[in-house]
């Protein structure tokens, strides 16, 4: 796929979103429209920052499902993210967590979203939710029976897992990976990020993505910050960022708009 395309730019800032705690999540508050304020502040400091697309989460969900997550947390979503897209013009990406990805494609398909992150899309990964198989399969079939012109951005030996059975070499493991999700799996992209939250991919494995990926976009997923987005970049075609662009760079907080502007100036000097 062409970034361009899609982002009007092939260097895309994709800020995201990290939505408070929905309803059936152990932390939920009891309050959709708390949670819809939130959102709607942090989509417009983003948006208005300059960033080039906008990826919504129920990031604070934990403890996350390894499968399908509960029907209210499909609705919420599809609520927030209909109600985003009347206030933002750049293009919104959902990632339902862990790795729901036919619910992600099914949000995305009926609010006009125009890509889902998904965290495992081929393979097989421990987690902190115990082994998740990637089901490439399902996922596409869906997307065609949708007839969805939704684009899958799909995370390569995503964060906060391991590989199950593998005894290669760091650098073969993320080069076959990003090989299979992309001709196996059909991926329009493919994300690399750190081992968590916060923390950013190696140069070694960025390049090893970006050289396996072709002509596939390779975009930064963790980690990214004002002071080495312009390094990371050198390997990359886009980022995602979160962590750094909230208030203090404290996860928990919300997005500061002084960040976000920040971040945008750093980057420019990497175009």
């Amino acid at each position: 796929m062409e970034l361009n395309a899609l982002f009007s730019t092939s260097t895309p800032v994709i800020g995201g979103v990290h939505l408070l705690p929905l309803p059936s999540s152990a932390r939920w508050q009891g309050s959709l429209p708390a949670v819809m304020d939130r959102a709607v502040q942090e989509s417009v400091a983003l948006a208005s920052g300059g960033v080039n697309g906008i990826i919504v989460e129920n990031f604070f969900d934990a403890p996350f499902t390894k499968g399908a997550v509960d029907p209210a947390v499909v609705s919420a979503m599809t609520v927030v993210v209909t109600r985003l897209r009347q206030l933002v013009a750049v293009p919104i990406g959902v990632n339902v967590l862990r790795n729901d990805a036919q619910s992600g494609l099914a949000i995305a398909a009926c609010t006009g979203a125009e890509f889902i992150r998904v965290n495992v899309l081929t393979g097989v990964m421990a987690t902190d939710q115990g082994v998740i198989e990637g089901d490439a399969h399902r996922l596409m079939r869906y997307r065609k029976e949708l007839e969805a012109d939704v684009k899958v951005f799909a995370d390569v030996l995503v964060k906060h897992a391991a590989p199950v059975g593998s005894s290669m070499a760091p650098e073969i493991a993320m080069a076959n990976a990003v090989a299979d999700t992309i001709h196996r799996g059909l991926a329009d992209a493919v994300i690399v990020s750190g081992g968590a939250t916060g923390h950013p991919p190696t140069s070694q494995d960025l390049a090893s993505a970006k050289a396996a990926a072709g002509k596939t976009p390779v975009l930064v997923g963790s980690g990214a910050n004002v002071d080495n987005i312009p390094k990371l970049m050198q390997s990359a075609d886009g980022v995602i960022v979160s962590s750094s662009l909230k208030r203090w760079g404290q996860i928990e907080q919300p997005v500061d708009p002084n960040r976000v502007g920040q971040f945008m100036d750093a980057i420019a000097t990497s175009r």
